[in-house]
Order: C-alpha cells, then sequence, then structure tokens
C-alpha cells in the first residue's frame, strides 16, 4: 500500500473507531450490525488494510451514515471553503473507483460527490446505503450503467437520474470509463 493509501485508511480506520467509541458499541455489535467480520474491523481500524467501497458502506449504514458522511467525518476540518487540494479522495483498491467529497464539513443536509470509475469496473451497493440519503447522479463524462433494483438505465453525459426507493444498485462504467458528480441530501 503506498503512503497516501496507508494515510487515507488509517484515518478512515480511526473515524471507524471513533464512531464505535462514541456508541460504546463492541467491535461485534459493528460486526453483527454491518455484516463485515470482528477481524476485518479491527484491521480497519488499526489503518492495517485499505477498504473497498463495499465494506465501508456496511459500516457506515451501521452507523446510520453514508459512505460520504464517514469520509467526511475522517478527513474534514470545516469551514465554509473547501479548497480542491484538500478534498478529501478515496480509492477503491477493488475497482479503481475514486471518490472526491467536494463539499465543506457543514451542518448542510447536501454533499457532492465526484466519482470516477474506470472503464469496465463494477461497484454494487445495498439498498441499506441508501436509506438515509435521497440522491441524484449527473454524468459528466464517459458512460455509465446503472442498475436500480430490476430496472438498467444507461446514462449518457449530461444525463441526470434522480434514485426512487431504496434498493440494491450497481455503477457499472462502459468503454472509456465515467466520470460523476452524486448530490445526496441526508435524512
Amino acid at each position: 500500500m503506498d503512503d497516501i493509501a496507508n494515510d487515507i485508511s488509517s484515518t478512515i480506520g480511526r473515524r471507524i473507531h471513533a464512531e464505535r467509541v462514541m456508541r460504546d458499541w463492541s467491535l461485534a455489535e459493528v460486526a453483527e450490525r454491518s455484516g463485515v467480520s470482528k477481524a476485518m474491523l479491527s484491521t480497519i481500524e488499526r489503518g492495517m488494510t485499505s477498504p473497498t467501497a463495499t465494506l465501508l458502506v456496511r459500516i457506515a449504514a451501521a452507523f446510520g451514515m453514508t459512505l460520504s458522511t464517514l469520509i467526511a467525518r475522517a478527513e474534514l476540518q470545516g469551514g465554509g471553503l473547501l479548497r480542491e487540494a484538500d478534498q478529501p479522495a478515496w480509492r477503491d483498491p477493488d475497482t479503481g473507483y475514486v471518490r472526491r467529497h467536494l463539499s465543506p464539513a457543514s451542518d448542510m443536509p447536501l454533499e457532492l460527490v465526484k466519482v470516477h470509475l474506470p472503464a469496465g469496473a463494477r461497484v454494487s451497493l445495498p439498498a441499506a446505503s441508501y436509506a438515509f440519503i435521497k440522491q441524484q447522479i449527473w454524468l459528466i463524462a464517459g458512460r455509465l450503467e446503472f442498475t436500480e433494483g430490476d430496472v438498467v438505465h444507461r446514462l449518457e453525459p449530461g444525463d441526470c437520474l434522480a434514485l426512487g426507493a431504496p434498493s440494491d444498485c450497481t455503477f457499472h462504467a462502459l468503454e472509456a470509463g465515467a466520470d460523476y458528480l452524486v448530490a445526496l441530501v441526508r435524512g
């Protein structure tokens, strides 16, 4: 693991540990709520591994938050302006999926996230990851096939999709990959 990935993994691990301690939950309780093993949770908390998007979504959902919120709490210090150089970016080690948190830390329920999904990559997220949010996806570049439950949406640049009720979803970047903006509202 390179130094940057190691630093981000350590920061995320410390945040997961802090969220667990604030709730006075044991590793076993987080494991039960998230479906992630105690051994994996311990490894993540210690920053010994770079967790995948799927694992982080399950852990965040166990805490009643989105992946964006978990990453933001791990990386952001507050303030109304978040410069591009300070926007936390996280890379999924399995798919190469890169997620950049654009929104400054605030009490505002809106979050903006820019995602790059490499060509051919697929990221599947369970319905539980959408339980606390409403979101729209705006495709900036490339082509994206987005499966929402049983419905497949094929997005072209400029298309914007408002997600419906929480369901299992899969993002699939076609030929050239996909760059897209996710606007989500908590609550």
